[in-house]
C-alpha cells in the first residue's frame, strides 16, 4: 500500500493533479489511520473473536469520504462501504470513484448494490404481461418504454427509470422480493437481473451498499443460506451514528396486516394467470379468507395512531390477541394447502406456502404471552424470541397495523454476525462523540473502551463566520404554557433578520404544522413545508429561491446540503429528545436502570446531542458559508445538562441578543 502522504500530502498526487484540491492535515491523518487499519492482519478473529476496529469522527468539510475510499482501494482487499443514505451512495459512485479511477486506480471496479426491491423481477414482469394486468397500473406508453428498457438493461435497477414515480404501484408488482423469489427453480433464473448483479458484485473490488442492505445480509447469514452480498474482508461504515437503529430493525421480527394482504394479492394474481377454474376458485377462496382475517386482526387493536407496548395483561389488547391467533390459524391452513398445490404443480405455489407458514409462526411467536412461549423441540423448529432480550410492541398507521419484537441491545448480535466474520470495521460520521468522548457510541455498538478512535474537527471557520443564538433567560421553556406563542414570534423575528434564507427544524410534525399555520401569512417570503412535495423537489426550490424558508422535521435534520446564501439561518425549535414513552426507547432506558445506570444522562442526552449536532451541521457546507444557528430552548442555559449540548456544538460565538444577530447579518453587505 502506498504512503497516504504521497497522495494527500502538500506535494502529493492529488495536490499536483486534481484541480481545486486543498491539502488538509486531518484528512491525511484519517487516511493514514484507515490505511493502518486495513493493513492489520494480526487481529483476525483473535482470542475474543473480534475484528480490528477504528472509529473516526470527522466533521463537515474534512473530506472524510476520500480519506477512507483511497486506503480501501489501495489495500487490495474486498471492501464494502456502507452508507445510510442514497445521496451519499450517489456521491461516492459519481464523484469520488471517477476521481480515484482517473488519478490513482484506473482498473478499479466498483459497484453499487441495493435492496432487492430496487431491481425488476423478470418472472413477475413476464407473468404480468401474459395476464395483461400491466394496463391496470401503467399507461400504454409507459409499458412500451419499460419493455424496451428490459431488453437492454444489465441489472434492472429502477434508478434508471427516472420517469417512473417513486410511489408507483406498478413497480411493486414487478420488483424482486425475497418472499416471491423461486431461486434456481425460476424459469427466468438464467437471465435474472439479481443473479447477474451477484456475479458482478463477486467480481468487484469495492461494493457500495446502504446500512439496510448490509444488515439484511447479516440477518440472512444467521440462517445459513440466501446471502445477499458476496464474502468481504472489510466494511467501512459512513454515517455510522445510524447503525444501532438500523441493526435494531433487522435483528428484530415483525408481522403486519400489509404483509398478509400482499400475500393474498399475489395469490389472486397468480391463480387468475395460471390455474384452471376449479383450482383457481380454491386459491381465490384462500386469498379472500386471508384478506378478511388480516382486516379483522388490524381492526381489533385500539384505533390510536402511534407505537405502543404489547402488554400481555392489557385488557384492551385481548381482542387483538384473539384475532392474531385466528389469523395465524388461517395462515397455517393456507400454508398446508398451498404446499400441496406446489408439490403437484411446481412453480411459485410451494413458495407461497412457505411464506404463509413463516407469517403464521412469526405472528404466534410475537403474540404469545411469555409463559406460553417456550422453545419448541425438534431440529426444524423456529427459534423463539427471548422475552428478556426483546421488547414487544405494536404500531398503527393510517394504512397498516404491525406487531414487532425489537432487541433491547444489539451489541451481542453485532459480535456474532459482524465482528466475528470480518477482519476490519471502520465507523465514521460527523457525529460520534458526546461531550468530547466516544463512550456512548462504543457502549451501544459493543466496542471496547480502548477501541482506537480519532476525533477530527471541521476546517470551517465557525468562530469567524457563524453565530450561535439561544434566547435570553425568561424565554419560556418548552413545557411552559407560553412557549408556543413565544416560539412563533421568535422564529418570525429571526427569519426577518436573515431576510428569509432559513431552514426551520422541528422535533415533531404537529409543532411544524402549527408553526406553519401561524406564520404562513405573517412572513413575506416563500414558505415551503415538508410533505407538500418530495424531499428532492423541496430542497431544489429552497436552493433556487434565495429568500425562501423551509419548515421540516425528522430526516431534514441531516443530509441537507445547501451551500451558499440560500441557507444562512438554521433554527431548531427545541432540544431533540426522543419520546420516552416509545416502547423501544422505554425498554432501553429500563435496561440501563436495571444495570445501575442513569438512562437520562447515559442514553437520552447522548442521542439528543447526536441529532442536535446533525441539525447544526446543515449551516456550514463550504468555506465561504456564514450564518446563524438558533436553538430556541433556554434549557441550554438553565439546566446543568445544557452545558453538554453546548460543548458538543461547533465553536460558534454564543449570544442571547437579537441585536447582535441583526448586526451579524448586516455585515454580509460589506463582505
Amino acid at each position: 500500500m502506498p504512503e497516504m502522504a504521497d497522495i494527500f500530502g502538500e506535494g502529493g498526487l492529488f495536490a499536483r493533479k486534481v484541480p481545486g484540491f486543498v491539502h488538509r492535515p486531518d484528512q491525511l491523518r484519517m487516511a493514514a489511520a484507515v490505511a493502518a487499519l486495513l493493513a492489520d492482519d494480526e487481529n483476525e478473529h483473535g482470542e475474543d473473536e473480534s475484528c480490528a476496529c477504528l472509529s473516526v469522527e470527522a466533521e463537515t468539510g474534512l473530506g472524510k469520504t476520500l480519506a477512507y475510499l483511497v486506503p480501501a482501494v489501495c489495500s487490495g482487499r474486498k471492501v464494502v462501504v456502507s452508507t445510510n443514505t442514497r445521496n451519499l451512495q450517489d456521491q461516492i459512485l459519481h464523484r469520488e470513484i471517477p476521481l480515484i479511477k482517473k488519478w490513482l486506480a484506473p482498473g478499479l471496479y466498483a459497484i453499487c448494490v441495493k435492496g432487492r426491491q430496487n431491481y425488476l423481477c423478470l418472472y413477475r414482469w413476464h407473468q404480468m404481461v401474459a395476464a395483461q394486468e400491466e394496463r391496470l397500473f401503467a399507461t400504454a406508453p409507459e409499458i412500451r418504454k419499460l419493455g424496451a428498457w428490459v431488453e437492454k438493461t444489465r441489472h434492472g435497477d429502477r434508478a434508471e427509470l427516472n420517469w417512473l414515480s417513486g410511489t408507483s404501484p406498478f413497480w411493486q408488482r414487478i420488483c424482486c422480493q425475497h418472499h416471491f423469489c423461486l431461486g434456481s427453480d425460476c424459469p427466468a433464473y438464467t437471465a435474472c437481473f439479481l443473479t447477474q448483479l451477484r456475479r458482478d458484485a463477486a467480481a468487484a473490488d469495492l461494493l457500495v451498499v446502504n446500512h439496510h442492505l448490509l444488515f439484511s445480509d447479516l440477518a440472512v447469514r444467521r440462517t445459513g443460506f440466501g446471502e445477499v452480498l458476496p464474502r468481504y474482508e472489510s466494511v467501512l461504515f459512513d454515517e455510522a451514528h445510524h447503525l444501532e437503529n438500523v441493526a435494531t430493525t433487522f435483528f428484530g421480527r415483525s408481522c403486519s396486516r400489509l404483509q398478509v394482504v400482499d400475500l393474498a394479492s399475489d395469490l389472486e394474481r397468480s391463480a387468475k394467470a395460471e390455474l384452471s377454474a376449479d383450482s383457481q376458485a380454491a386459491v381465490l377462496a384462500e386469498a379472500t379468507a386471508l384478506s378478511a382475517a388480516a382486516e379483522r386482526f388490524a381492526a381489533a387493536f385500539p384505533p390510536q395512531r402511534g407505537r405502543f407496548p404489547l402488554d400481555w395483561q392489557d385488557p384492551q389488547l385481548a381482542a387483538g390477541r384473539e384475532q392474531a391467533e385466528h389469523l395465524a390459524n388461517v395462515l397455517a391452513d393456507a400454508a398446508g394447502r398451498l404446499k400441496d398445490l406446489g408439490r403437484s404443480r411446481g412453480g411459485q405455489w410451494e413458495q407461497y406456502g412457505a411464506r404463509a407458514e413463516e407469517l403464521a409462526e412469526r405472528l404466534r411467536d410475537l403474540m404469545a404471552p411469555p409463559e406460553t412461549a417456550p422453545n419448541p423441540d425438534g431440529p426444524e423448529a423456529p427459534e423463539r424470541l427471548d422475552r428478556h432480550s426483546f421488547t414487544f410492541w405494536y404500531e398503527r398507521t393510517d394504512r397498516n397495523l404491525s406487531v414487532s419484537a425489537t432487541p433491547v441491545e444489539v451489541a451481542d448480535e453485532l459480535h456474532k454476525t459482524l465482528y466475528a466474520t470480518v477482519k476490519h470495521c471502520l465507523f465514521t460520521s460527523a457525529t460520534l462523540t458526546t461531550g468530547g468522548t466516544f463512550t456512548y457510541f462504543f457502549s451501544r455498538m459493543g466496542l471496547k473502551a480502548d477501541t482506537q478512535a480519532l476525533s477530527l474537527a471541521s476546517p470551517f471557520d465557525y468562530a469567524g463566520r457563524s453565530l450561535l443564538y439561544v434566547p435570553e433567560r425568561g424565554f419560556p421553556e418548552p413545557a411552559a404554557p407560553g412557549y408556543q406563542r413565544a416560539l412563533h414570534e421568535r422564529i418570525a423575528e429571526l427569519v426577518r433578520l436573515a431576510n428569509g434564507r432559513a431552514l426551520v427544524l422541528f422535533t415533531s410534525r404537529q409543532a411544524m404544522e402549527t408553526a406553519h399555520t401561524a406564520l404562513s401569512t405573517r412572513l413575506p417570503f416563500p414558505l415551503f413545508i415538508q410533505g407538500e412535495a418530495s424531499r428532492h423537489t423541496l430542497l431544489d426550490r429552497f436552493s433556487r429561491e434565495v429568500n425562501s424558508v423551509l419548515f421540516a422535521v425528522a430526516s431534514f435534520w441531516e443530509g441537507v446540503d445547501v451551500p451558499g446564501e440560500s441557507l444562512s439561518l438554521v433554527i431548531m425549535d427545541k432540544l431533540p429528545f426522543e419520546v420516552p414513552t416509545d416502547p423501544v426507547v422505554k425498554a432501553r432506558m429500563q435496561r440501563i436502570e436495571e444495570q445501575g445506570g442513569r438512562p437520562f444522562f447515559s442514553f437520552q442526552i447522548p442521542r439528543a446531542i447526536f441529532t442536535l449536532r446533525q441539525g447544526a451541521g446543515r449551516l456550514m457546507r463550504s468555506t465561504r458559508d456564514r450564518g446563524v444557528i438558533a436553538i430556541l430552548d433556554v434549557r441550554l442555559m438553565t439546566k446543568g445538562y445544557g452545558r453538554q449540548f453546548v460543548a458538543s456544538l461547533p465553536p460558534s460565538p454564543l449570544t442571547h441578543d437579537l441585536a447582535r444577530v441583526a448586526a451579524f447579518f448586516s455585515t454580509e453587505q460589506s463582505e
